[in-house]
């Protein structure tokens, strides 16, 4: 208007303009000064309400505010001692403890209410020493149990003793009696107390637990909780008076033998735990003896077969014109019974060693996945159990036969004949001759029905299944056990159960599939133990006494069948193989647990 006015009263163009960009210019000069005086007002109100919030922050932080900070990883600080002290604490972890869900980071952290803090202990002790008291806020029955403990009393006369957060963690506390609680229980305590705790993993229940299940006794439950006493202590849960009450929680039916249990036994100290060490040492003895000896036996044997066999050289038998003329005929060595009863007795046999190196090996990275898909050690113990029962009746009824079939031949029947599996003189002079051949000074000796290994092989369960069988009812009837023979017993049936399975399971997987399957001469499968024949020249060769006998008796033929049909031996062969690759599979991790039981030892 003003511009408008002005040209009306002075026409000019020229001055016309110049007046109105004038105005402009003032005009804008002061909307500019006024956008600056609201920025400067809001820019003040908004120091106020930071301000505002700062300080109460400053005095009172929420768990957002203090994360800030410490949520960051690698977040630390000087101790007093120069050292980095970590002060990350994983938001994650704090979320899902039990504290994460109810309270405040300063409801623990009373003093450092102040960002940034200023009362900060620089010490271990000056803050680890009222961890008890700062608990006690909320937990003040724990604090007093703990005051009594073993752990208490060394806090309060050496100033340093396991606290509550050693325990229970700082930041992830869990409810203690969840699952994932009670097996960090045993890690925790083994961190202080390594020799317990490592003879506590090398038990049932610890092997259990660290297979990843927690339905098994922990320190906790036999030690106490909060109040954990010195056994010499008679108010100790552990304390000679109080331990079959202590046992009774988990084992209702648990007699006064339960209480000499060891369960810390290890095989190292002889003055502590005599008969376990004596166990250990002789189980040891027949394992290096057993292996030491037919493991050099079988490297011999296959070294001296697979010579011949490049040498091309011949078997001393029979010239090939006395045999029968039929052609492609097979001789038979195993009826049906025996055959079944071998299979049954092999499969349950490697049911038995896999739901049993578990608990031999649970800290091996394969036990726990293995001990789920069994369906845990409860599925694990009875499969074991039922497989247990089928092998030991298996062996049962073979005993149960061959005393009927003496008693019924007893007047023909030759204990030490050629059909008898007693050893005998001649077994002695074959082993003599098979060492001669392995060093290439005499021929290979020739057997009759039965040679030395496979009498070896027939008697080695006599004391196999012995051992296991009786140790292992007595590790299944506990409350039997106990109500007539000491506790340690338990100790010593478990190093006796598995150190006789591993030794069964190695000398089957390794010696016994070598002479059989393995050797040059068989490899990579013998069909015989499946089919129930073999090769009428196969036959005269691995038999040449008995072969010799029947042809010269004129009954061989009586024994002479048609080959088994090919799709028989077809679905023999994939089963056979499939149980030698069964048994190949488990010597592996076998071995590869005993590695790793030797590192952690």
């Amino acid at each position: 208007m003003r511009c408008y006015l002005r040209s009306v009263l002075r026409p000019s163009p020229v001055e016309a303009q110049r007046a109105c960009t004038a105005a402009r210019s003032r005009a804008g000069e002061g909307l500019r000064f006024a956008l600056v005086l609201w920025a400067i007002s809001l820019a003040i109100s908004t120091a106020d309400v930071q301000t505002a919030l700062a300080q109460d922050a400053g005095t009172n932080p929420d768990n957002a505010t203090c994360l800030g900070c410490h949520g960051a990883s690698g977040f630390a600080a000087p101790r007093a001692d120069g050292q980095a002290r970590s002060l990350f604490v994983s938001p994650n972890m704090l979320a899902g403890s039990v504290h994460g869900k109810t309270s405040r980071c300063i409801d623990c952290h009373a003093t450092l209410t102040e960002v940034p803090h200023t009362k900060v202990s620089r010490t271990r002790a000056e803050w680890r020493q009222k961890i008890p008291e700062l608990c006690a806020t909320c937990h003040p029955g724990a604090r007093d149990d703990y005051l009594t403990s073993v752990h208490g009393a060394a806090l309060t006369a050496k100033g340093d003793a396991a606290v509550c957060s050693d325990c229970h963690a700082a930041h992830s506390v869990a409810r203690a009696k969840t699952p994932a609680a009670r097996i960090a229980i045993a890690t925790k305590c083994a961190e202080c107390h390594s020799k317990d705790g490592k003879s506590y993993s090398e038990n049932y229940h610890g092997q259990v637990l660290a297979l990843g299940y927690a339905e098994t006794a922990t320190c906790a439950d036999c030690h106490g909780a909060h109040a954990i006493r010195r056994s010499s202590d008679p108010k100790s849960s552990v304390a000679p008076g109080n331990l079959l009450q202590t046992c009774l929680r988990c084992h209702p039916e648990a007699t006064a033998g339960f209480a000499s249990f060891h369960p810390h036994a290890t095989t190292d100290d002889f003055e502590r735990y005599p008969y376990e060490w004596l166990t250990a040492r002789f189980m040891f003895a027949i394992v290096v003896f057993t292996f030491g000896i037919f493991w050099t036996h079988s490297v011999l044997w296959f070294y001296r077969e697979y010579r011949d066999r490049r040498e091309r050289k011949a078997r001393p038998h029979v010239l090939a014109e006395s045999l029968p003329a039929a052609k492609d005929r097979y001789v038979t060595r195993w009826s049906a019974m025996w055959r079944i009863a071998h299979l049954v007795f092999a499969l349950s046999f490697i049911v038995l060693t896999v739901t049993g190196i578990t608990l031999l090996y649970p800290s091996t990275a394969w036990a726990p996945p293995l001990e789920r898909l069994m369906g845990g050690p409860s599925m694990a113990s009875t499969i074991h159990k039922v497989s247990a029962v089928i092998m030991i009746a298996i062996f049962v009824a073979h005993l149960v036969y061959m005393l009927v079939h003496i008693a019924r031949t007893w007047k023909t029947f030759e204990l030490f004949g050629p059909y008898s599996v007693m050893p005998n003189l001649q077994d002695a002079r074959d082993i003599v001759a098979m060492c001669k051949w392995f060093i290439g000074r005499g021929p290979r000796p020739m057997f009759d029905h039965w040679n030395y290994m496979q009498k070896v092989d027939y008697w080695a369960p006599f004391w196999g299944i012995a051992m296991l069988a009786a140790s292992g009812a007595m590790l299944w009837y506990k409350e039997l056990t106990a109500a007539y023979l000491p506790g340690w017993i338990f100790n010593v049936a478990t190093i006796v159960h598995g150190e006789e399975a591993l030794l069964a399971a190695f000398y089957l997987f390794t010696i016994h599939y070598f002479v059989n399957h393995w050797r040059p001469d068989k490899f990579p499968l013998d069909n015989v133990m499946f089919t129930g024949s073999m090769p009428l020249e196969e036959f005269k060769r691995e038999y040449a006494v008995e072969y010799k006998r029947l042809l010269e008796a004129g009954q061989l033929e009586a024994y002479l069948v048609d080959a088994p049909s090919r799709p028989m031996t077809l679905g023999y062969t994939i089963l056979g193989l499939s149980l030698i690759a069964v048994g190949l599979v488990l010597v592996v991790v076998m071995t590869q647990g005993i590695i790793v039981n030797r590192v952690a030892g």
